[in-house]
């Protein structure tokens, strides 16, 4: 199996010195999880996870998956979401411009967004109350253009 060479990105570099914090070792394992996670579009549950990787490795293990997903998500890589339909979903997190979701409570689709002036309002309420925001999630739900349609 091919390790990752620092040229690869500094997701990477961030892994591998965050494993090293934690006297962990980048496995081959591991090392796939991460290039796994890192080449998926979009968002991915620790189950789509493991089967993306278990096809490029036979051995590895769902709770091998779970933890390095837990690591990559302590060392800022990954961001965990919930969107309230059971299934936790993981998407990448380095470097990535803020944005919230709204999300079809009947497919479970999902859009991402960003609206400056939501932002903006939301500082406007935490300086009026004294409140500083380290961060914030916002998820709102409903209906998608196709499931309002198709009239279920």
């Amino acid at each position: 199996m091919k390790i990752l060479t620092k040229d690869k990105g500094r997701e990477y570099e961030v892994f591998s010195h965050y494993l090293k914090e934690k006297d962990l070792k980048l496995t081959a394992q591991r090392e796939l999880i991460l290039r796994t996670f890192l080449s998926h579009r979009g968002h991915i549950s620790a189950e789509e996870l493991y089967q993306r990787a278990k096809e490029k490795l036979a051995h590895v293990g769902f709770a091998t998956v779970y933890r390095t997903l837990k690591h990559m998500t302590q060392c800022g890589l990954a961001r965990e979401l919930d969107f309230g339909n059971g299934r936790i979903q993981y998407e990448p997190d380095f470097n990535r411009e803020h944005h919230d979701h709204m999300i079809c409570t009947k497919c479970d689709t999902y859009i991402e967004f960003l609206n400056p002036q939501i932002e903006e309002l939301q500082e406007q309420v935490s300086r009026k109350h004294g409140f500083k925001i380290t961060f914030h999630r916002m998820q709102l739900y409903g209906l998608c253009q196709k499931c309002q349609k198709s009239g279920k």
